[in-house]
């Protein structure tokens, strides 16, 4: 990415830009606000940096893909909003047995006074 250009971000698409600049290669999630954009710019970038990003069929199934990746060597990151860390509760506790072998990054956004979710957890 350019250095010396400024860009002006919001949280989540920081999130995104700051991913590739520490050279992401694999990228999951599942939509939900207010953690949707941090993929949807991901995607974005992902032509021109030449990354992989996919949409999940829920946090718990895109958690197990991004960790699937870190383990294999891949740097890779999940993101979610903080009722979907509920979801992916199982393979995250049990990730912590085996590590990983790579960077692996877990975003869990999170939604202060319920602008866009059920609860503020």
């Amino acid at each position: 990415m350019e250095s010396d250009k400024r860009l002006y971000l919001l949280g989540n698409e920081a999130i995104a830009y700051s991913s590739v600049e520490a050279g992401l290669e694999y990228a999951s999630a599942y939509p939900g606000t207010p953690s949707t954009e941090i993929l949807e710019t991901l995607a974005k970038l992902s032509r021109k940096y030449n990354f992989y990003v996919e949409w999940s069929v829920n946090e718990k199934v895109a958690f197990e893909a991004a960790y699937g990746a870190a383990i294999a060597g891949v740097k890779s990151l999940v993101a979610m909003k903080h009722v979907g860390v509920n979801v992916a509760a199982d393979p995250l506790t049990t990730s912590a047995y085996t590590g990983v072998n790579n960077s692996f990054v877990i975003v869990s956004a999170d939604d202060p006074s319920m602008w866009s979710s059920q609860n503020e957890q």
